[in-house]
């Protein structure tokens, strides 16, 4: 039952996405396997903390969106998110959950926390810090950039990210609180830590992101407007290589920093022994 309720549900929203033109059909297939495995092992909180993420970072996505054109167009992937993005973003989310079913342990909850934080962060940061009036700064060299650049920061996109993940930390608690047989005096600590520790997972996975986006994410620059760009090509001619590591794609700076954001929460979690 618990799969095929967890069919229903991510088939819904992944239809709705994409039929507004928010999933590719490979994105389309990749979300419906993700949720559907997450509702069945997992529980509310799982589940309903990785629709937030999805639902949020949708929304935002259509968020003044001819302002951001510009700088969107030089992202390696924009618009229609494909198998590619739903894994770097979801996929180690999934296997924590597939942990926790079996070999059940609060940790992977709070790790999970840190990477769904992570990801919602970085999104929330990209898409309302690219409406920023001030151009952003490199993380790595504190010089203003272009918007749109891989590693260029700003205190509007500093400010999404933390909220981002504070949002998730809010969802979970939530979540965990309407479905918890906790004490009620326990309860409301249970919602702190997971929004504290959310809060800081995710700014901390954002921050990550950026850095690895300037250091080893493959960079290029478009030989026809001389832009510095995510893709290989660009105003329909081949751009050249100018910086970062074979393989290092947006997917795998997505995936990395998510794990960063991870492991910081569940250091958090050990720290102030939640665990």
């Amino acid at each position: 039952m618990e799969w095929l309720l967890g069919l229903a549900g991510s088939a819904a929203i992944a239809g709705l996405a994409y039929a507004r033109k928010s999933l590719s059909l490979s994105g389309l297939l990749a979300a419906v396997l993700l949720g559907t495995t997450m509702y069945a092992l997992g529980s509310a909180v799982w589940y309903g903390s990785l629709i937030a993420f999805f639902v949020s970072s949708t929304l935002w996505s259509k968020w003044k969106r001819q302002a951001k054109k510009q700088a969107e167009s030089g992202y390696e992937k924009s618009g229609r998110r494909d198998a590619g993005q739903v894994l770097a973003n979801g996929g180690l989310g999934l296997l924590l959950c597939a942990a926790d079913w079996a070999w059940p342990h609060p940790l992977w909850l709070y790790a999970f926390l840190g990477v769904m934080a992570s990801v919602t962060a970085d999104t929330w940061a990209t898409e309302i810090g690219g409406s920023s009036r001030k151009p952003p700064r490199s993380i790595k060299t504190g010089r203003q950039v272009a918007p749109g650049t891989s590693g260029g920061v700003s205190g509007l996109g500093l400010g999404a990210s933390l909220a981002g993940g504070l949002f998730i930390g809010a969802v979970a608690g939530a979540l965990s609180l309407a479905v918890s047989l906790e004490s009620e005096e326990a309860a409301p600590l249970r919602l702190i830590a997971y929004i504290g520790i959310a809060g800081l997972g995710g700014l901390v996975g954002s921050l990550a992101d950026s850095w690895i986006g300037a250091t080893w994410q493959q960079m290029y620059r478009c030989r026809v407007c001389g832009r510095e760009i995510e893709q290989p090509r660009h105003c329909e001619k081949p751009a050249e290589r100018i910086r970062g590591r074979a393989g290092w794609n947006n997917d795998a700076v997505n995936f990395a920093s998510s794990l960063v954001g991870g492991l910081f929460a569940a250091l958090l979690a050990m720290v102030f022994s939640l665990v």
